[in-house]
């Protein structure tokens, strides 16, 4: 069946540039001697995250514990929450999941690792958690040594906790204005999560794994610092139109939004089948990832989504208006796939046009 037939809206994936994305960002960690644990929230296809570790990535990184839990009921065992774990219901579930798989997950507090001692009493396997170090991103994460020092001295005295070390995010390297402010971005953030580490092991605490790692950060072939174990980069698989305009191409961009044209009501407004229900109504609004309106049309030259509705995206755009007629199917590079994703309850995988696979988003709304 070739895409177009397809009923819109639709999520597809040309799995060319997909596999040449997958297989670019594992050569360069293999280059740098690092893992690869990529972040599984920007696709949340148990089916796509095999093929992931299938060309040689070292497990996979989730959000959420619902993540986990439906990536594990579907064959992969090695698995990083990303994320600082709060509450006992999680902590059960958890509990679970480490009776089968290798399961780790954040912290940055002594409050939460209060909650995670106790939780944890009288289960067969200990916590296996790393602290998160804030870098820049103005998120969660460490920020000051002493509260580092307290969490590292609690953890000492915790007999249902394993420290396993340090992560970090440089998500603020998405709003870097050039090259060169990526890289000192980058190099920063490297340098005080091996710090932290290094504070660790002063400490009789030893970091197994120092993970770090942004898409925008990593797609320059920059290089990572010595001491850094993995990577955990997640929108590169895809990749969209604010991380298109980081590099400078749109060739790259693997997922679109199908969509047809359903009225051509003046001489420039074109409506299509799709709206902020289908592509959010995200932007990016610093440095290189800024993005220009909700959604760029792929194939015509700096036509983007002006506005949308709950199921309409509305383009105002002369040249475009007269190139197409109601009927039409035209392709929506999202400016950010990762919630785009999670609108959508399959994606459909293309080879040359034709689908060859429709994958179910297993992980879809799993937000607990």
């Amino acid at each position: 069946m070739y895409y177009k037939e397809l009923d819109t809206p639709a999520l597809l994936i040309d799995k060319n540039i997909m596999m040449d994305n997958i297989i670019s960002m594992q050569n360069y960690a293999n280059r740098n001697q690092v893992n690869l644990r990529p972040h599984t929230k920007t696709h949340k296809m148990p089916y796509i995250a095999k093929i992931q570790e299938q060309n040689g990535a070292k497990g996979i990184t989730v959000a959420k514990v619902g993540e986990a839990e439906v990536m594990a009921a579907n064959g992969l065992t090695d698995i990083f929450i990303a994320n600082e774990i709060v509450g006992e219901e999680k902590f059960k579930r958890i509990r679970a999941l480490a009776e089968s798989i290798q399961i780790s997950f954040g912290l940055d507090s002594v409050a939460q690792a209060e909650m995670i001692e106790k939780s944890f009493e009288g289960s067969p396997k200990r916590a296996e958690v790393l602290i998160e170090i804030e870098v820049g991103e103005n998120r969660s994460g460490i920020i000051e040594e002493q509260d580092f020092f307290n969490l590292l001295e609690y953890l000492k005295s915790c007999k249902n906790i394993s420290f396993k070390g340090v992560f970090s995010h440089e998500g603020h390297t998405y709003s870097s204005n050039s090259k060169e402010e990526c890289l000192e971005m980058f190099m920063k953030s490297q340098k005080r999560t091996l710090h932290f580490a290094n504070l660790a092991e002063e400490n009789g605490l030893k970091c197994t794994v120092v993970s770090t790692g942004a898409t925008p950060s990593l797609m320059h072939d920059f290089d990572i610092l010595p001491g850094i174990t993995e990577i955990r980069p997640g929108t590169y698989i895809f990749m969209d139109a604010s991380q298109g305009n980081h590099i400078g191409t749109y060739n790259h961009c693997a997922a679109s939004i199908l969509t047809t044209v359903i009225s051509r009501p003046t001489s420039v407004r074109v409506i299509t089948d799709v709206g902020a229900k289908g592509i959010t109504t995200q932007t990016r609004s610093k440095g290189l990832c800024t993005t220009k309106g909700l959604g760029v049309i792929k194939g015509f030259d700096n036509v983007n989504i002006s506005e949308v509705f709950d199921e309409h995206a509305i383009i105002y755009d002369k040249t475009f208006h007269d190139a197409v007629a109601v009927g039409d199917k035209v392709e929506i590079i999202p400016n950010h796939i990762c919630p785009v994703v999670n609108l959508h309850e399959q994606a459909y995988l293309l080879d040359n046009g034709e689908i060859v696979e429709t994958i179910p988003v297993l992980c879809r709304g799993k937000l607990k």
